[in-house]
């Protein structure tokens, strides 16, 4: 079993943001592609994915490996309401720029696989993530 980490491989995820890339060998233009925000608290490691493409949402949780890999289970809410749930394990590759590619191998609830490819975004990605909900209290008081 691979040892837990703080630092994964030299990686620390917290606050880098990822986007699809349909096509690891063609440039990437995430306009009109799902991206999420990386976090990490030692070990600990999750993410929140915002709208693009097929994708309305989504949420990961996991480990961070030492050697920089991530095991995790995630779930998403597809534009057409499907519901899509699986375990991935990303492993990170650095890009000559330094920023970061995952190879993705999931495998959903339904038995599917596949191997997806996310990549570390430039910069904050233009769109915003949508604010937190709140909650109102009921309460008079």
């Amino acid at each position: 079993m691979t040892q837990l980490s703080t630092d994964a491989g030299g990686i620390n995820y917290d606050g880098r943001w990822f986007g699809l890339v349909a096509d690891p060998d063609a440039p990437v233009d995430h306009r009109d592609r799902p991206f999420g925000q990386y976090h990490q608290d030692g070990a600990l490691v999750w993410a929140e994915f915002y709208p693009g493409g097929r994708l309305r949402s989504g949420r990961l949780v996991g480990l961070g490996r030492t050697d920089g890999s991530i095991d995790a289970g995630y779930c998403l809410l597809m534009a057409d309401g499907e519901l899509v749930a699986g375990e991935v394990h990303s492993v990170p590759v650095r890009l000559p720029d330094g920023r970061i590619r995952l190879a993705d191998h999931w495998r959903r609830l339904d038995g599917s696989t596949g191997v997806s490819y996310i990549e570390e975004l430039p910069e904050t990605p233009g769109r915003h993530a949508p604010a937190p909900a709140t909650t109102r209290s009921t309460a008079s008081g």
